[in-house]
Parts: C-alpha cells; sequence; structure tokens
C-alpha cells in the first residue's frame, strides 16, 4: 500500500507540474461551459432590420419605437425608397425590412392597417423567429392601443404581411450547405496540413527536407499544393450535392465561388501551417485543430448560432474566425446571387487573414525547423 501510494503521489505531482494537463483537465470544461452557455440559446437579440415609413406619422413612429426597445431589434437603416429594400438585404447587414404604406395612421383608426415584414430566410430559422417576434409586438401594440382608447378589438387591427425573401419555402438545406462547406473546408485543409507536417518532424523526415535545394516557402507550398486540390474537389461535391440533391440554388457566379473558395482554402492551409509549427507531434496538431479551429468554427461563426445574440466579446472573437466572413461570401454568391461589389469587404479580410498567417507560418517554420 505504501508503494502504491507512493505511486500515486508522483502521478499526482506530475499532473499538477504538467501545465498543458492542467489547462485540458480544467481549461476545457470552463471554456465549452462558458461558450455553450452563452451561445446555445434560441433567442435572438439585436438583429438588425430596416424600416422603409412612407407614413411617417404618429403610430407608424410610435411602432417602430416599440419594435426597436424590445432588444429583439435594432434599427440599422430608413430607407426611402422601395428600390433601396434589396441592396439592403443583399449586403447582409439586415435580417428583415418592416415597411408601413402611406396613411398608416388614418388606417389604423379605421382598422385597416397594412404592414409588411420581409425576412431574410437565408437563414431560415433566423427569418422565422424575427418574424413571430415582431408579429407578437406588433399584436401587443394593438392590445394597447386598444385599452387606451377603451375599444375592445375582436380581430387585429393591423394586417401583418410576411414575406421571406430568397427562401420562400424555409428550406434548412439553405442554411445547412454553406455552413457544412465552411467547416469541412477549414477543418480539412488546416487538420490534414498541420498533421502532415508535424509528422515530417515526428519521424525526422523534415530534415531531409532542410538539407535539400529547396527554399522554406518552397516547401511550405510544396506541402499545401496537394491539400489545396484535394479541397476544392472536396468544395466542387458539396456544391454539386446540394445543388441536384437538395436543390440548392446557384445564382452568382461560379467562378467567383470557385476563387473565394481557393481563397478560404489558402487561409485554412497557412493556418495549418502555423499550427504545425508549434506542434511537436499528430496528436497535439490534431488536438490543437480540432480544438482550436472546429469548435469555434461551429460555435462563433454565425453557422448555426446568430452572431448577433452573443455578447460582444463573443462576436468581436467571432470576427477573428475566417469561416465566419466565409460563411456570408457562400450565402452571398449561391443564395442572394450577389458580385464582389458586394463581398469585397469580406474578402479583403479573408486576403488579410491568408498573407498574416502565412508570414506567421514563413517565420515561425525558419525559426524552429
Amino acid at each position: 500500500m505504501n508503494r502504491l501510494y507512493a505511486f500515486i503521489t508522483k502521478e499526482f505531482r506530475h499532473i499538477l507540474r504538467d501545465r498543458r494537463t492542467l489547462l485540458i483537465l480544467f481549461g476545457m470544461p470552463v471554456a465549452q461551459v462558458l461558450l455553450f452557455g452563452f451561445v446555445l440559446t434560441n433567442e435572438i437579440k439585436n438583429a438588425s432590420i430596416a424600416v422603409f415609413d412612407q407614413s411617417k406619422d404618429s403610430e407608424s413612429i410610435a411602432l417602430t419605437n416599440q419594435l426597436v426597445s424590445s432588444h429583439y431589434f435594432q434599427l440599422d437603416q430608413t430607407l426611402d425608397a422601395a428600390a433601396e429594400i434589396d441592396p439592403a438585404f443583399r449586403t447582409g447587414k439586415i435580417k428583415m425590412a418592416v415597411i408601413f404604406p402611406p396613411g398608416f395612421a388614418a388606417a389604423l383608426q379605421r382598422g385597416e392597417a397594412k404592414l409588411q415584414l420581409i425576412g431574410d430566410a437565408s437563414d431560415p430559422n433566423t427569418a422565422t423567429t424575427l418574424i413571430n417576434y415582431a408579429n407578437a409586438i406588433i399584436l401587443d401594440f394593438q392590445r394597447v392601443k386598444a385599452q387606451n382608447t377603451g375599444v375592445a378589438v375582436a380581430s387585429p387591427v393591423i394586417n401583418v404581411q410576411s414575406r421571406m425573401r430568397y427562401n420562400p419555402e424555409q428550406k434548412g438545406v439553405f442554411n445547412f450547405v454553406p455552413g457544412v462547406m465552411t467547416l469541412i473546408l477549414m477543418l480539412v485543409s488546416a487538420m490534414m496540413t498541420s498533421i502532415t507536417i508535424a509528422r515530417e518532424k515526428e519521424l525526422g523526415t523534415m530534415e531531409v527536407l532542410l538539407v535539400s535545394p529547396l527554399k522554406p516557402i518552397q516547401i511550405i507550398l510544396g506541402k499545401t499544393a496537394p491539400y489545396l486540390v484535394l479541397t476544392l474537389l472536396n468544395a466542387l461535391v458539396i456544391v454539386l450535392l446540394g445543388i441536384f440533391v437538395f436543390g440548392m440554388p446557384l445564382r452568382g457566379s461560379v467562378v467567383l465561388l470557385a476563387a473565394e473558395c481557393v481563397l478560404y482554402m489558402f487561409v485554412a492551409l497557412s493556418l495549418g501551417i502555423f499550427i504545425s509549427t508549434k506542434a511537436k507531434d499528430q496528436m497535439t496538431a490534431m488536438f490543437m485543430s480540432a480544438l482550436g479551429l472546429m469548435m469555434p468554427t461551429m460555435l462563433l461563426s454565425g453557422f448555426i448560432f446568430p452572431r448577433e445574440s452573443m455578447p460582444m466579446p463573443l462576436q468581436v472573437v467571432g470576427s477573428a474566425i475566417p469561416a465566419t466572413w466565409f460563411n456570408t461570401i457562400v450565402k452571398g454568391i449561391m443564395i442572394k446571387g450577389v458580385g464582389l461589389e458586394y463581398l469585397w469587404k469580406q474578402t479583403l479580410i479573408l486576403g488579410g487573414m491568408a498573407l498574416f498567417f502565412l508570414a506567421l507560418s514563413l517565420r515561425n517554420f525558419k525559426d524552429r525547423l
């Protein structure tokens, strides 16, 4: 028993001295509880909306204020013409548009008021939830109005017409296919690249490459080129399955979509190289890729849960994740049919990330190998 006690004591001391083990034992559970606690919610808050108020009377302004004060919505744009609605949706800044017809207050007095809600159904779950929120707020507005006037309202005095833009049938696959493409391309590119280079280091064959006439940048490009081609084939398979099996539209440019996929994969490959320069073996590289890329991509990029509902610190972290911007690009090209004039910002951010991680990886590659 004394020997067993001494052995157990030794193991405890070994674990307590190993900071990586302590981080896995205590850091991961805490991080997961905090992430899932803040992210896993069906409630949507601070969704950006646009208002096209053709009436601009006291009642339309009061209803707009009630929508915004609910904390479910925030007013992003006030539109002056119907032609501005489509560009507002194409930029991806708004999730819903509220349209007041002329003479809203007078029609409300007669019990004949109409109101139109347009949701961005490229994410059908979010669009449906926001429409339901707005309907509930409008119903409450009518109830309070009836109480103040002392008139019993047997039926709603505001006829709300709802329309789902880009996805009238509210198919979940419209959100699923771009999200899966974003996740798979990131994991395959980054994880396989990091494991491959880490394996070379683990087996000692990296030394052979280092004494060869190849420059570090040539070694990196040579290692990543095959995975770039194979991952691009993966992207092609996902797009074809989405189109021919699930009825996913492809309304934008095929060439632009392919170019954006290559750019995104280049970012992922650069991340994989960076991870490989930090990892000493394959298991460490796999762990770093899975924990550092898979969970943030799934939870914080807006693939599953809307980013507007997350606390601001998590939104900032999500902005540093390449998948956040690529997911918007894929939806914009495939579902909305937009071009580079609407997606230039996301494209520039991905390009900057690619150059940053490639430069960082190249520096680490030279220093460590």
